[in-house]
């Protein structure tokens, strides 16, 4: 099936290629910078995985089965992964990093299938949940706690981060989770081992987005008894509305359009807010005594709502062909900036904002002088997974579901409906919050 949008086929010289490329043991490429292409012939017996075709389109596809490439790989057999709200911007924003037949999807778990030579912590047959960014543990910036900025696994070529599973030739061009097998780098250190019993839905949000929430409001630097608001009440969103009542927030606030989310966020003791019915600010305001959150929370990013001449820009870049829209968008390039405006206006003077919904823009106008005069301080990043996981697993391997993950997803699909799902979850139709992928 194909989604909305228009098809674009692939450019030349959109492959990585192992020309010139220097091998470093150490990465998780197996060339330095860039994927190490399978020359695998006899094709084995092949595997299913959710592969981006072009803009807007999405196929499940037969592709090679991975291998052990590194003495510190693993296999990992999936028997869960989600469609996270990020992937979604691989439809249009970032669709000038994507090459046609790239493996998607970066929240995974599974069965431990082989390991490599080095490998001591883990044996075939452990169930296990992989981190999102790919990370060694070792460096100085996983040593600070920055693992997502991990300086064994740093793309060098876009001098970006971490390497990510499943996403663009900025993050490595890692293949993804969304897949019946993954080859996992850096096993010695990323996946976490996991109870052989009790539900996948449980765990699976460790991959990525419990984690994103959790330091949303960490980075927010919450103090007991002050009031968060929360822009965006998707899956990260209703997560960082749960972690913030963990946390020891007084009062959360919760923002957004869509009626079932609100109905969720209320459900759980969140005051809310309808975006499409009343000034956020304004609201937010009168709910504070006029001086506005202590901290505030954008769990939306580049997809906001509300900023069509951003969104126009952006879907004109996309068109283009993909060598001269990725230049633009590294130098050019805006964000829809809704919800990150709608933070900054409801933020007290004083306060934080933390910024955990993605951005790609380089050149997304934002005024300083407001920010500075407000005295605020923001906050911002991809999630250092490893970091949050020690402390969420036991909260998590309780008998209660404190963060209500068991319930999050509102669908649970076979891995061959994922163009479904991505259409869906895009959409929001039918009261979708949370895909996960079955294979």
């Amino acid at each position: 099936p194909t989604l909305s949008g228009n098809w674009i086929g692939p450019e030349e010289g959109d492959l990585p290629t192992r020309s010139g490329a220097t091998h470093d043991p150490d990465s998780c490429f197996g060339y330095h910078g860039r994927r190490e292409p399978s020359d695998r012939t006899d094709g084995g017996r092949g595997m299913k995985a959710v592969t981006w075709q072009g803009r807007g389109n999405v196929l499940v596809t037969q592709v090679p089965d991975p291998r052990l490439e590194q003495p510190t790989d693993i296999i990992v057999r999936v028997t869960s992964t989600a469609i996270c709200g990020s992937d979604l911007h691989l439809y249009g924003p970032m669709t000038p990093f994507m090459s046609k037949g790239d493996v998607l999807g970066h929240e995974f778990m599974g069965i431990v299938e082989e390991v490599g030579s080095e490998i001591s912590r883990l044996r075939p047959g452990d169930r296990v949940v992989v981190p999102f960014n790919i990370s060694c543990g070792r460096c100085f910036m996983c040593t600070k706690g920055l693992q997502s900025q991990c300086e064994t696994t740093q793309v060098a070529e876009y001098q970006t981060g971490a390497a990510l599973f499943g996403y663009t030739k900025l993050y490595g061009q890692v293949p993804g989770g969304q897949a019946e097998y993954v080859r996992v780098p850096q096993a010695q250190y990323g996946p976490v081992k996991l109870p052989a019993g009790g539900v996948d839905d449980r765990w699976l949000y460790l991959s990525d987005i419990l984690p994103t929430a959790w330091q949303a409001v960490a980075y927010a630097e919450l103090q007991p008894g002050e009031t968060v608001a929360v822009i965006g009440l998707g899956p990260v969103g209703q997560l960082a509305t749960r972690c913030a009542w963990q946390q020891g927030a007084g009062r959360v606030i919760g923002v957004d359009l869509v009626a079932e989310r609100l109905a969720r966020a209320r459900s759980r003791s969140v005051d809310v807010i309808d975006e499409s019915a009343e000034d956020v600010a304004s609201a937010i305001l009168e709910l504070t005594d006029g001086r506005g959150a202590d901290r505030v929370i954008d769990a939306v990013g580049m997809e906001a709502h509300g900023s069509p001449m951003a969104e126009a820009a952006a879907a004109a870049v996309t068109t283009l062909p993909r060598p001269m829209a990725a230049a633009l968008t590294q130098t050019i390039g805006v964000d829809r900036l809704a919800a990150l405006l709608t933070a900054f206006g409801a933020v007290r003077r004083g306060g934080t904002v933390s910024i955990s919904g993605v951005y790609g823009g380089a050149a997304d106008p934002v005024n300083l002088m407001k920010l500075f005069d407000k005295q605020v301080t923001i906050k911002m990043g991809q999630a250092n997974v490893r970091r949050w996981t020690d402390t969420l697993f036991a909260l998590l391997d309780t008998d209660d579901d404190i963060f209500g993950v068991d319930q999050l997803a509102t669908h649970h699909l076979r891995l061959d409906k994922a163009a479904e799902g991505y259409r869906m979850f895009q959409r929001k139709e039918d009261g979708c919050l949370k895909v996960v992928l079955k294979p």
